[in-house]
């Protein structure tokens, strides 16, 4: 079984967010693509290459948050469902990304810890993350929000030519 991994630095804290976290709408678009982007710009967020269309998006999460930050956009955090299957409908995969901008206040942790709340609301029992071994912010942050290292992917898909390891974590509910 795989130790967990051990980042660097204090995880987030929520309770110095001096923000709001409320529902994503249409209107935050531009400025949740710009966090994208800047995740995507880290070589360490990602996969993706390009920041999704608005409809490509919206139809491909199940429940997307934003933080708000002195009336911007300064992060969003998303469910994604892991299965269309039955068997497979209290399962997600979350995402959490934070604009650089805005890095290093609290932010992230805020956002994945209404996220847990929420999804345990909407009856999920498993939230998983795919991470690369190198977001050590990210690894750090799930850590400190009751995930747990499953394995590691190897090899999982390549970026930039570079074939790429992904850290398999999930939380699973005390509630659901």
């Amino acid at each position: 079984m795989p130790t967990s991994p051990s980042p660097k630095g204090p995880p987030e804290s929520a309770q110095h967010f001096p923000g709001i976290v409320r529902d994503l709408r249409p209107e935050d678009w531009p400025q949740v693509a710009a966090a994208y982007l800047d995740g995507i710009r880290t070589g360490s967020a990602t996969f993706e290459t390009g920041v999704p269309t608005w409809e490509s998006f919206e139809s491909s999460h199940s429940l997307t948050l934003v933080a708000e930050l002195d009336g911007k956009v300064a992060g969003w955090a998303s469910l994604s469902p892991k299965s269309s299957r039955c068997c497979y409908r209290g399962v997600a995969e979350n995402s959490v990304y934070v604009a650089a901008w805005a890095r290093g206040n609290g932010v992230g942790r805020a956002l994945l810890d209404e996220l847990v709340a929420r999804s345990e609301g909407e009856g999920i029992w498993t939230l998983e993350a795919g991470i690369f071994p190198e977001n050590k912010a990210s690894i750090c942050l799930h850590l400190a929000c009751g995930f747990r290292l499953v394995g590691v992917r190897e090899r999982l898909g390549e970026l930039d030519g570079e074939w790429r390891d992904v850290l398999l974590l999930e939380r699973r509910s005390e509630f659901v």
